[in-house]
């Protein structure tokens, strides 16, 4: 049965994390470390309630890499030409345009993230964006 009622609201990423399922919790706190072990100067914050790593400073919403907690899975949105960049890669996970589903039951593959997370800020800082 779905959740009912307003989406609540998070002050920091610690508090996102912290209100997940154990098993969402703990994937959660290994992919942001994979993130940040890829990106060690990205600023962690929220934007759509969600938690957020801006790869550039000041960076808007393509400028940043998303990741969310859901029951069966940890959403992972490191932006669509990133996906389209790793298809082949990615061809086991379940995707969407911008976004891939790793499931809670199998272990992250921290090598792609890692890979991912610098394609993308290589994308984001190259000349005439």
């Amino acid at each position: 049965m779905p959740k009912t009622g307003p989406m609540p609201t998070f002050e920091t990423m610690d508090d996102y994390i912290a209100q997940q399922p154990k098993d969402t919790k703990r994937m959660l706190q290994e992919l942001r470390g994979i993130i940040k072990e890829a990106a060690p100067d990205a600023v962690e914050m929220l934007n759509y309630k969600i938690p957020v790593f801006t790869l550039v400073p000041g960076g808007k919403r393509d400028q940043q890499i998303m990741m969310a907690g859901y029951a069966k899975f940890v959403g992972f949105y490191p932006f669509p030409t990133t996906m389209e960049a790793f298809a082949d890669e990615l061809k086991d996970y379940k995707q969407g345009k911008g976004s891939v589903q790793f499931p809670l039951n199998k272990p992250l593959p921290k090598d792609l993230i890692i890979r991912m997370v610098q394609y993308r800020k290589a994308e984001i800082l190259k000349p005439n964006k």
